[in-house]
């Protein structure tokens, strides 16, 4: 079906999983109210297609005025050239494309608050 988690991204216990219906991870989901409950101003976006849902996920999350970072190592297509022209549109409209090994580093130095 294509819509299986795979088994790096198993969710942990307490993870909330939302089934989408459509490309965009928001469209038809609780997920952009979600996200602005809890404060989150950013989103790092993976997955597969470039094209299609990773692209439409972007453009969504953009339009929800959430800073929108694409993991370049994290998203893939079904060929390199769609895969490629669309990181690029991406990157000059929508969201920052940044390496898996800059977004690490990033993490790493925010201090996120626990609870």
């Amino acid at each position: 079906m294509g819509t299986e988690i795979v088994r790096e991204l198993t969710p942990r216990s307490g993870d909330t999983v939302y089934r989408k219906e459509a490309a965009s991870a928001f469209f038809g989901t609780p997920l952009a109210g979600r996200l602005v409950g809890w404060g989150v101003d950013t989103v790092l976006v993976a997955g597969c297609t470039t094209s299609g849902c990773v692209r439409a996920s972007v453009i969504d999350a953009q339009a929800y005025r959430f800073r929108t970072v694409v993991v370049e190592e994290c998203v893939f297509d079904r060929a390199i050239t769609p895969h490629r022209l669309n990181l690029f549109d991406i990157a000059q409209k929508y969201a920052l494309v940044r390496s898996l090994e800059h977004v690490e580093a990033w993490l790493r130095r925010l201090r996120i608050p626990k609870g």
